[in-house]
């Protein structure tokens, strides 16, 4: 079955099912469903969580002989399964349809996904999976959606807005979804009495930080890779949590990379751009890193992007802030990855 993303909290009151996959290209969304599952997963008793990133040559069997392991005694597991380019290829085919045939009841299946393109949502694979669990699909927020969605998101943090102020929130973040959730948080602490007209608003938003991570990403896309490096080592010494940093140029580079394979194939930078969802005010800044990166350099930095989250939570040794800060050198234009050094992060 397919369930919506706002619909997904109030199925998992009702029931579990087996299998849940989450596709989508909206970072905040995917994570907050992929975390919806995992706390109902572990209410309803499975306390094991393992996690397995498809790539390359991928040995399917390890994932067939976990999902077929049976203990008396071991706690009932997750088994979490990150396909980075939304492919399993044809032995990933077979073994997930092998999965949904054989529903080990000690295992939830877990399968985290990029958006998926026609061909895959209508796939053998996917059609197995949606027959014995349910598919998220989550999509971004447009312009038109956006105060509507931070109006919910006030909502349920207890705070009253009025339209105006609302509205300046969302001109602030320019549709980035987890700037906005930072914008909430602070919100919450400062509106004790729990409302917020547009002129609190406007103080709010404005009181950012000296190196905020909106102005650092500016910097980046126009490609001053100096001052970008300084905005980073600024944000690093206020203190700011490196996962909603690697978010936020992940989120960015994942736009780029869908931008340039579309250029690649014969359309205009701005017709692309705006097709993945970049704000017309914001097209110029995009169309600097379009000119300045290929399609396989921006490639190469969205699997660095993923070796370093793989480093922040532990699954492979990293220097990380040193590992996001050549990775933002190299996005913002300065030669310091390549393709000979990278092969060695991601091996590691």
């Amino acid at each position: 079955m397919k369930i919506k993303a706002e619909q997904l909290q109030s199925h998992l009151q009702k029931q579990l099912l087996p299998v849940y996959v989450v596709s989508g290209e909206e970072p905040l969304l995917a994570q907050e469903s992929a975390d919806a599952v995992r706390i109902a997963a572990r209410a309803a008793g499975f306390a094991e969580r393992e996690l397995f990133h498809v790539e390359g040559n991928y040995d399917w069997n390890q994932l067939i002989n976990e999902s077929n392991s049976l203990s008396l005694f071991a706690d009932k597991k997750i088994l979490e399964i990150r396909i980075a380019n939304g492919k399993p290829g044809d032995k990933g085919s077979k073994a997930l349809c092998e999965i949904c045939a054989n529903l080990n009841p000690d295992n939830l299946l877990l399968i985290v996904l990029p958006k998926l393109e026609r061909a895959a949502q209508n796939s053998k694979w996917i059609k197995a999976l949606e027959s014995v669990g349910a598919h998220i699909q989550v999509w971004p927020v447009s312009a038109t959606q956006l105060p509507r969605w931070i109006q919910q998101r006030l909502q349920q943090a207890g705070i009253q807005a009025n339209q105006e102020a609302v509205q300046i929130l969302a001109d602030r973040v320019e549709g980035n979804l987890l700037a906005a959730v930072q914008e909430i948080e602070k919100l919450k602490l400062l509106a004790l009495d729990g409302k917020v007209d547009a002129s609190r608003m406007s103080a709010v938003v404005a009181d950012s930080a000296r190196y905020n991570l909106f102005e650092f990403i500016d910097r980046v896309l126009m490609g001053d890779a100096q001052s970008a490096a300084r905005s980073l080592r600024g944000l690093q010494n206020e203190g700011i949590e490196i996962i909603p940093l690697l978010w936020s140029i992940t989120r960015e580079l994942r736009i780029l990379v869908k931008a340039s394979e579309q250029v690649n194939r014969g359309a205009h930078s701005d017709a692309a751009l705006k097709s993945a969802g970049v704000w017309d005010k914001r097209i110029p800044l995009f169309r600097s890193a379009l000119r300045r990166l290929s399609p396989a350099h921006l490639r190469m930095l969205l699997h660095q992007a993923g070796a370093i989250d793989r480093g922040i939570k532990g699954q492979r040794q990293a220097d990380v802030w040193e590992e996001i800060t050549t990775l933002v050198l190299s996005l913002a234009g300065s030669q310091t990855l390549q393709p000979a050094n990278i092969k060695v992060l991601l091996d590691s």
